[in-house]
């Protein structure tokens, strides 16, 4: 699934909630165009529509500052009009459109991802009537919705271009690096974990932790599968030719991943969503897989087996 389909896939779900929360018959949306905006001019595209009867709302560009939508952007803050064509509080570039769909009552809440404002959904009514704390919660969380789901997905990028260019500099051994960037460069054994030092082999196992982590949070399976990719491939770099096969689960070397890195089991479930009692339990099976008897032992075999860098 592509960048912008995924987009389309949160949009439309925050919608669906918005539209459930609220009661609101109209809901609309998009995410800006060329990415995030601070402070300055930019524009949010509509993409998705939920309960319009026309096309009139779909494609609009919303400029920062312009309409009820882009006051919304400008501000970094929910706005809402009861009567949108008469209202003085707001600029009407977009009446046209907002007149074709018959909306009188409209809401605007802005996507702002760390600080950023990164789209808007709007929630409408056909009618003339004030939209309450209660409506405006709702569309908030809503919003939060998308949020969210943009926080994660960036922090995955973040971590495959460190990952890939942490391999392209040289600061992982070479064959991470071919893996990782695609170069398609021999495996990397233990002696080149050697060469590049224990500082530069601690970053990948680091990286690895919190992509494995960060996996199960990701809408878009496309790049779900893209990251678990790239853990394997950063396992495989210090396996040893020949490797029995433990068996390990996806959760048991979830697991195993965070506790390499140091976490307590505490730590673990945070970062997992997971119960501290079911971080032992994953971690009680996955010990009694590798034969060891400590979260040391499993550690190192596992990492002996190809499971962890």
């Amino acid at each position: 699934m592509s960048a912008d389909g995924a987009d389309a896939v949160e949009m439309r779900a925050a919608l669906v909630r918005l539209r459930r929360g609220t009661g609101l018959p109209v809901a609309f949306g998009g995410l800006m165009a060329g990415g995030p905006v601070t402070g300055g001019a930019g524009s949010v595209r509509i993409g998705e529509l939920s309960g319009a009867v026309t096309g009139a709302l779909r494609g609009l560009a919303i400029a920062t500052g312009n309409g009820l939508g882009g006051k919304a952007l400008a501000l970094s803050r929910p706005c809402a009009v009861t009567d949108y064509p008469v209202s003085r509080h707001i600029s009407h570039e977009y009446d046209a459109a907002v007149e074709a769909e018959g909306l009188l009552s409209v809401l605007a809440v802005p996507v702002v991802v760390r600080r950023r404002v990164r789209g808007v959904l709007y929630g409408a009514l056909r009618t003339a009537q004030p939209l309450g704390d209660r409506t405006l919660g709702e569309a908030v969380a809503a919003a939060r919705d998308v949020e969210q789901a943009l926080v994660v997905r960036d922090e995955a990028r973040s971590l495959l271009a460190a990952v890939a260019g942490a391999g392209a500099a040289g600061s992982v051994a070479g064959g991470v690096a071919g893996s990782v960037a695609g170069t398609g460069g021999p495996a990397a054994g233990p002696g080149a974990g050697a060469a590049v030092g224990a500082a530069a082999w601690e970053e990948v196992r680091e990286a690895h932790g919190a992509l494995r982590a960060l996996a199960p949070r990701v809408v878009d399976p496309v790049l779900r599968e893209e990251l678990l990719a790239v853990c394997g491939r950063l396992a495989s770099a210090t396996a040893p030719p020949r490797v029995r096969d433990v068996g390990l689960t996806p959760r048991e070397t979830d697991v195993l991943a965070c506790v390499a890195t140091g976490a307590t089991n505490a730590v673990t479930a945070e970062r997992l969503g997971l119960r501290p009692e079911t971080v032992k339990a994953y971690l009680r099976s996955a010990m009694r897989k590798l034969g060891a008897h400590t979260r040391l032992e499993a550690v190192v075999a596992a990492r002996r087996a190809g499971l962890l860098p």
